[in-house]
């Protein structure tokens, strides 16, 4: 599906097979399926190969890259492209990426499922992309040397052409197209050494930016079908209740309103506008049991943690004897606490789908295409290769859209009326949709000898487990490694070391949220590292420095970001600066924040991120998404939180769940220290250590430490 274009109606897809097959004799030119290491390839002379396509080249010339991840603003449909590009030898110009269609060959290698998470899509995109660029070209190469009867050793591609310099031949990729497509595919293509590149490494403009500007690209709110019906449902108000009774008879008499449909979750009314959804939904005279969470609330849970903090916890890691080395020094210890935190995407969930009885199609803006066509076929009764998955692009993301909540009632709405169906989630329905970032309670104790050397440190962290939600397969020993992420591979040199946790499930649904464990570990790690710097009368960038001895990466961004900050010099009057640095999904970030308070209020004047992501693709993708990073943590450290009372989430929208406005974002000044070799994440690594950095400069300007978000004096 071109993203690029209005939806419209059309039936089921054949296989994959066909469709690539028809697609390339439509063309008549070169659709190339590349296979990733140690899978089977289809066979056939002319046909391509399938599956696995990334790559289509047309008798023109034109390349059309398909990117199998979810453009959420993070720059996929950029640095994807790059990667294949690159190897190919492709003119940039003639390069156009497509939403790839769900299927087992885009297989994510780490999640065992098509998705998008873990800033990871480069990472994991990096060898297969790569390797489907370079057969393509060694299988382009091939085909002109065969048609002009030479070595192909002795021709060259460059820029969407194969040369042979010695008869100063030369024919373009659309012209050897159809040749190429004859031609096997190597198995292990000949990758470019890194002084080759031309375009790994440097700014390219984003493809999708065009698109986005003249209101071209369709967002999951965008699709329109004819004769499309709208959904809002009703759910109930206290996390956990169930439906009990609702009067649908005059409901169905109100103008626009054409079905009203009880699902697992609750009830929808279905018409043919959002309005009319909306209305005939308040007119439904609901009722609710309220079930076992009506007396839950935020303070509750906290005294709740802090009752847990005095159990056994569940050893994520030990080195030493903490301990005993801890009473042997000076003894200091403290409690950080974060709430639960919404995702607030800019764009409300919403699935568009159409449950026909040969297979379901979904319109959706989603990070897991293959969790989509699980839950389809599960509703349906059909098998998850009758599900149809046209992505769309995302209007916010941060993990929130991995979740299938949105997709399973459009799905279960559309199986009962028979006609497709876009369900719409309000404001307030996303915010109070159940899917939160988990609050926890993490305890802190150190000890420092005579010199303020860390003699030992003991960290214990209580809270829920995302994973047991989301892949309960990832759970090791009774261990979710999100929860202490951050925490049992901190990075400081500490002889004496162990980190705890205790599990609990106050049975508030919790899920992925930009940088998940590290989002509120950074700041209770990073905020207790300037506590010890303190009490030992140490510079917290020195202290922090010190301890980073075997950490070549952390120092040398600790290093540059304060060298970048002027580390020590004055700032004006009643500003102070504050550090931290954090590693998160192959990343190491270093952020120094410069601070005010006007009228009591949190001022954030200037922040300077540093950033070591390993090897760099596309650096305005960088230094945009550290920018994004920082911006999303702010909103969390200065604003965010969801609370409860009587088991029911008490924000609904902006005014009592606010972001950060314009008005409040400071100048960020973004610096890359790439180290190359093995590729780090960018997505979520620029959003833990803002949250201590503003804390820790709240500090030196204070001298009050806050240890709980969002910060308030």
């Amino acid at each position: 599906m071109n993203p690029n274009k209005p939806a419209s109606v059309r039936p089921l897809s054949p296989a994959r097979r066909d469709f690539l097959k028809v697609s390339a004799a439509l063309g008549g030119g070169l659709l190339l399926a590349f296979y990733l290491p140690g899978r089977a390839r289809g066979a056939g002379s002319a046909a391509p190969f399938a599956p696995n396509a990334w790559l289509r080249i047309a008798s023109d010339g034109g390349i059309t890259i398909l990117v199998d991840k979810s453009e959420m603003g993070q720059g996929v449909m950029t640095a994807l492209p790059m990667l294949l590009a690159e190897e190919l030898d492709a003119d940039w110009n003639k390069v156009r990426a497509e939403f790839a269609p769900a299927g087992p060959e885009y297989k994510h290698p780490w999640f065992g499922v098509q998705g998008t998470g873990g800033s990871t899509s480069v990472r994991v995109g990096w060898e297969p992309l790569r390797k489907a660029g370079a057969a393509a070209r060694e299988m382009l190469v091939a085909a002109a040397a065969k048609k002009w009867r030479v070595d192909p050793a002795t021709c060259h591609s460059d820029r969407g052409f194969v040369l042979h310099p010695k008869s100063k031949r030369k024919a373009s990729y659309g012209e050897l197209a159809a040749a190429a497509a004859a031609l096997p595919v190597p198995a292990e293509p000949k990758l470019k050494e890194t002084k080759h590149f031309k375009l790994i490494g440097k700014s390219r403009p984003r493809l999708d930016t065009p698109a986005k500007v003249r209101g071209q690209a369709q967002f999951g709110m965008d699709v329109k079908l004819p004769g499309m019906l709208i959904a809002a449902a009703a759910r109930s108000p206290v996390l956990g209740g169930k439906l009990k009774s609702f009067s649908a008879e005059k409901v169905k008499a109100l103008p626009g309103v054409r079905y009203v449909v009880e699902i697992s979750n609750g009830v929808a009314v279905v018409g043919t506008s959002y309005w009319a959804a909306l209305k005939g939904r308040e007119a439904l005279g609901l009722e609710w049991e309220a079930g076992p969470l009506a007396t839950l609330d935020s303070a509750g849970l906290s005294a709740k943690f802090q009752e847990l903090m005095g159990t056994p916890g569940l050893v994520a890691k030990a080195i030493g004897d903490a301990k005993t080395a801890m009473a042997a020094g000076k003894h200091l210890e403290a409690d950080y606490e974060v709430p639960y935190l919404a995702h607030a995407c800019m764009e409300p969930m919403n699935c568009t789908a159409w449950v026909k009885p040969e297979g379901v199609e979904l319109w959706v803006g989603t990070q897991g295409q293959s969790s989509c066509q699980i839950t389809a076929a599960k509703i349906t009764g059909l098998k998850p290769e009758q599900v149809k998955v046209n992505t769309t692009y995302l209007g916010g993301g941060f993990g929130r859209r991995f979740a299938q909540d949105f997709v399973a009632e459009a799905v279960e709405i559309a199986k009962a009326v028979g006609k497709p169906v876009k369900l719409v989630f309000s404001r307030e329905d996303d915010l109070r949709a159940a899917h939160y970032r988990p609050a926890t309670l993490t305890r802190l104790a150190a000890g420092l000898d005579a010199e303020g050397k860390p003699l030992a440190l003991a960290i214990k962290t209580v809270g829920p487990s995302i994973m047991a939600a989301a892949f309960p397969s990832a759970i090791k020993d009774g261990l979710d490694s999100t929860a202490v992420e951050g925490l049992a591979d901190q990075p400081y040199a500490v002889p004496n070391f162990s980190t705890e946790w205790v599990r609990h499930e106050a049975g508030v649904p919790v899920w992925f949220w930009r940088s998940v464990g590290h989002s509120q570990n950074a700041f209770a790690m990073e905020g207790f590292i300037d506590e010890l710097a303190h009490a030992a009368g140490k510079d917290p960038f020195e202290f922090r420095r010190a301890l980073l001895g075997a950490q070549p990466k952390a120092r040398a961004v600790l290093e540059l970001a304060a060298a970048k900050a002027g580390w020590g010099k004055p700032l004006p009057k009643g500003q102070a600066r504050g550090i931290a640095v954090h590693e998160s999904f192959g990343s190491w970030v270093a952020q120094v924040a410069e601070v005010s308070l006007e009228n009591q209020r949190i001022r954030v004047h200037r922040v300077i991120c540093a950033v070591d992501c390993g090897q760099v693709v596309n650096p305005d993708t960088i230094v945009a998404q550290m920018e994004s990073g920082i911006a999303f943590g702010l909103s969390a450290a200065l604003h965010g939180a969801i609370t409860l009372k009587d088991g029911r989430v008490q924000q609904g929208n902006f005014h009592d769940y606010p972001i950060l406005r314009m008005g409040e974002m400071p100048k960020v000044e973004v610096f890359l220290a790439p180290s190359g070799g093995t590729l780090g994440g960018v997505g979520e690594p620029g959003t833990p250590p803002i949250a201590p950095a503003v804390a820790n400069a709240l500090f030196a300007l204070t001298g009050k430490r806050l240890r709980k978000l969002p910060l308030a004096l």
